[in-house]
């Protein structure tokens, strides 16, 4: 006698099956999804380092041709408009050559609207969230994220000319021999953040010789009666050669916070620093804290003059940071 057939169990997967493989793949992701961020962000920090290697081959292809590097802007006595930055006089050494032809250096950058407005791909790390065309009461320019360096607190005197200790100077194109404290021991550029909020042209601290503040928290008894907080326009114009757009200062370490709270109630937990943009007054001194920043978590890319590219941590000491950025303190045994 033959035996029943027994029920066959249908194909494909029960819905308690289909569930856990669906948990499974869930949990899978959220396992290697932190993976792939780590891998593109260290992508991007290889490419930024890379970025600033590029500008280091520029500045020395510079130097070569011109027998010393660019100066930070060039101010004649008694002009108040802007001037051409570092960056812009690069332009022919990072492949920008026939953007750069057009570029006439002997008239003001304010009235050449339309060359702020290109993306230079090599002034812009790749994790910069607000790489973009900014536009503000100047018009619209194109952001950077690498700024010369532009010394310790100092910057520019309209009295005297001088200016401040760092790398790159008003007026000034210094020569290899001039970095007294060795071209592998001071900084030429470091990463800053596009769109930085900062509080500028109170135009104090109004004297010279007034000594660099020792906490951050002390950027906010200077200033003056004029002193605003402009939300956003820190580093959005490379064409520019004043500190606040396309330099940064040794003031204080990399990635330092300083929180701010501005009239509106709106509270900003990094802020910079200058007490005016130097060609803004013919007698007045300018001083910045524009704190070198980044997107990379912790650490902050940075060019040294000899060319090379090195990471350097939130933690540095700050007077190795301030070491690092003076061409002649005679702080040639600096280890980092």
């Amino acid at each position: 006698m033959s035996q029943p057939d027994k029920p066959r169990r249908p194909d494909g997967f029960t819905l308690i099956e289909l569930l856990v493989v669906i948990a499974i793949i869930g949990i899978l992701i959220a396992l290697l999804l932190p993976a792939v961020q780590m891998a593109r962000e260290a992508a991007r920090k290889a490419q930024c380092a890379n970025n600033l290697k590029q500008l280091g081959l520029a500045l020395h292809n510079y130097l070569d041709a011109h027998r010393g590097f660019p100066p930070a802007a060039c101010y004649g006595y008694g002009q108040t408009f802007d001037a051409w930055s570092a960056q812009a006089f690069l332009l022919p050494y990072v492949e920008q050559g026939a953007f750069g032809d057009l570029i006439n250096f002997a008239q003001s950058p304010d009235d050449q609207t339309t060359v702020g407005m290109k993306r230079i791909p090599v002034f812009v790390c790749p994790s910069e969230i607000n790489d973009k065309l900014i536009v503000n009461d100047d018009g619209s320019h194109w952001v950077l994220t690498y700024g010369i360096n532009r010394g310790t607190w100092f910057v520019y005197d309209p009295v005297t000319r001088k200016g401040g200790d760092g790398a790159f100077d008003v007026n000034r194109s210094y020569r290899d021999r001039d970095i007294a404290d060795g071209l592998s021991k001071t900084l030429a550029a470091s990463e800053v953040r596009a769109s930085t909020p900062y509080l500028r042209d109170g135009g104090a601290p109004s004297t010279l010789g007034v000594a660099p503040p020792a906490k951050p928290e002390d950027l906010l008894a200077f200033g003056g009666a004029d002193q605003f907080l402009d939300p956003d326009g820190g580093h959005t114009q490379w064409i520019d050669g004043n500190t606040a757009q396309t330099g940064f200062n040794t003031t204080f370490g990399p990635n330092t916070p300083l929180a701010f709270t501005d009239v509106d109630g709106t509270r900003y937990p990094f802020i910079s620093f200058l007490s005016q943009t130097e060609n803004s007054d013919p007698t007045l001194p300018t001083y910045g804290a524009m704190v070198s920043r980044s997107c990379h978590s912790g650490v902050v890319n940075a060019l040294l003059m000899d060319g090379s590219v090195q990471s350097f941590s939130d933690s540095i000491d700050l007077r190795i940071w301030r070491a690092l950025g003076t061409r002649a303190g005679n702080e040639t045994g600096v280890t980092f």
